[in-house]
């Protein structure tokens, strides 16, 4: 904050000592009063630029400021200006040219009718965004020559520097605006929209998909269409994936599969590359889903992004599709118990292929893994531990001597200041006062899998991690943030029928960490665990199952078709 104020006064401040020098005149001071002007407006702050805009002194303002003051020290001393105000008005004119030309490309390049990856389409590749980057903003500083060379002339007498100088930034634009325009004559092609549809279209009808992967939303809910791309990957059947908001293009992990994305619904309906496909996986309830929902002869399947024992996992939305995809009898059951309107027969267990790597050896040390889930969108669906507890937690688990390794949902903080402000707090006692005793890990690199991988036991909250840990056998908490009994608990949450349930005021700690041993398997829960694994992930090959599944679908759309 004290930097932010420091700059941003030393650039308000520069301005009338800038024209008081001119007006003087007093060459020396303006010359060491225009260097310090760029060099504070350099280090400006962004959110300071930004206020300032909001108050009319925008950046464009702020240069047009010091060029006035150099044209009006040239006049004062009575030394020829018409070169530089003149050169000064051309200098804009060509920014504003190249501005236009950058937006041009932009539009061309980054708002295509459809994006792709992986795909052999002979579409033009978008130029460096140094090019393109801020709309001529970055170009402001090329007056720097002609303005700070105007303190020479008025302290030498002389003009040609301020000519040298001007000379020097009209070349520089002429040389910009020129690289800008062969760009725009090379994207030519892709100023057509029916002819990138065309395009795109053709690559996707040569592919022939067969399964598409359905996903929309913001982008930081991209996890949840990332986790199916390894399993699409390893399919038989030729997979695609549809996105239909632009933040999600560039979100999305990397993958081998082909990758679409089309923002405008009329182009989505219209796609006629899509039209092989029979198949379509959600792995979210959005109303853009519709766009996919109605095209014949598809069969739509809910996969969703992972099972728990949250409401999500029992949506009424779900019903709008043909089938709905769970891991598990525990799944079926939530269905049923739920009373929702899903069809049992629309219901299909396919178990959990995403698991296939999670061994069920635990490391050499004692190492807990903190995976809490987020606040939710109402506080009707609270499951979270990370504001009550989360702190508390990580400060108990590191007097025990343990390693933490801190994985929160992608959306913690997202909607409560309380859980941003405990999420903050965990951050700091780890990343700050105990580097050395556990990790945080915010990205999705490593993935939720490897963390399994790395931890002796597993302290999270209800939701699909405590589902899918079962598939390492070894030892789960859950926290009971409202205290509930636990043949309550359990009864409400049967993914926690094997757990250990914690307390807001974390007393069953000690007991609980002292079930970790160096045998994973051996603790008191473990036989029921093993029960468990089994009703929330059901039983068989996993990746075999899935596959089965897809292909009976599929079966299913050629038979829609056909009727």
């Amino acid at each position: 904050m004290g930097k932010k104020v420091l700059v941003t006064g030393i650039v308000l401040g520069s301005y009338p000592v800038l024209v008081a020098a001119a007006l003087a005149p007093v060459p020396w001071v303006f010359a060491v009063a225009v260097l310090v002007s760029y060099t504070a407006e350099l280090a400006l702050p962004k959110a300071a630029a930004d206020q300032l805009s909001r108050v009319h002194l925008g950046v464009t303002v702020r240069f047009l400021a010091r060029e006035m003051a150099a044209v009006l020290l040239l006049a004062r001393l009575g030394l020829p200006f018409t070169l530089l105000a003149g050169g000064l008005f051309i200098f804009h004119a060509m920014r504003a040219t190249q501005t236009g030309l950058a937006l041009f490309l932009h539009r061309w390049h980054h708002l295509r009718p459809v994006e792709s990856r992986n795909l052999q389409v002979a579409l033009p590749k978008a130029p460096p965004e140094r090019l393109l980057g801020q709309r001529g903003t970055r170009l402001l500083y090329f007056d720097a020559p002609p303005v700070v060379l105007a303190a020479a002339s008025g302290l030498t007498g002389v003009v040609w520097p301020t000519s040298m100088g001007m000379t020097v930034t009209l070349a520089c634009m002429a040389v910009v605006t020129a690289v800008l325009g062969l760009q725009l004559r090379r994207a030519a092609p892709i100023a057509d929209r029916r002819r990138v549809i065309h395009t795109v279209d053709a690559q996707v009808t040569a592919y022939e998909p067969e399964v598409i992967l359905y996903f929309s939303g913001s982008a930081n809910a991209i996890y949840q269409a990332s986790m199916w791309l390894p399993v699409l990957e390893a399919l038989p059947r030729r997979a695609l994936v549809v996105l239909r908001e632009r933040p999600l293009f560039n979100a999305l992990a990397p993958t081998s599969l082909p990758v679409l994305c089309i923002p405008s619904a009329v182009d989505m309906m219209n796609f006629r590359g899509l039209d092989s496909a029979r198949v379509a996986l959600f792995a979210s309830n959005v109303g853009n889903n519709i766009h996919m929902l109605r095209v014949p002869g598809v069969v739509s399947v809910f996969v969703g992004h992972g099972d728990s024992d949250k409401e999500a996992s029992f949506n009424p939305y779900t019903k709008v599709y043909d089938q709905v995809w769970v891991a598990g009898p525990a799944g079926r059951d939530r269905y049923r118990r739920a009373d929702v309107g899903v069809r049992d027969d629309a219901i299909v267990e396919v178990g959990r292929p995403q698991l296939a790597g999670i061994s069920e050896k635990g490391p050499q040390v004692r190492s807990v893994l903190y995976a809490p889930t987020w606040e939710g969108w109402t506080d009707d669906l609270f499951h979270s531990s990370v504001a009550a507890m989360g702190p508390y937690l990580i400060d108990a688990l590191l007097a025990e001597g343990v390693r933490v390794v801190y994985k929160p949902h992608p959306l913690t903080g997202h909607r409560s200041m309380a859980f941003r402000r405990a999420h903050g707090a965990i951050l700091e006692r780890l990343r700050r006062e105990h580097p050395d005793s556990g990790a945080v890990v915010l990205g999705s690199n490593p993935n939720l899998y490897d963390c399994f991988n790395d931890a002796d036991l597993l302290i999270s909250d209800i939701s699909s991690v405590v589902a899918d840990f079962m598939a390492s056998g070894k030892p789960y908490v859950v926290t009971n943030v409202a205290g509930k009994e636990r043949a309550e608990f359990v009864t409400r949450y049967p993914s926690a029928g094997a757990a250990y349930l914690l307390s807001k005021d974390l007393r069953e700690l000690p007991e609980i960490l002292a079930q970790l041993s160096k045998d994973p398997g051996e603790d008191e829960l473990a036989d029921a665990r093993h029960r468990l694994r089994g009703y929330l992930l059901g039983d068989g090959e996993p990746m075999a199952r899935f596959a089965a599944a897809v292909d009976e679908a599929y079966r299913q759309g050629l038979m829609k078709q056909v009727l």
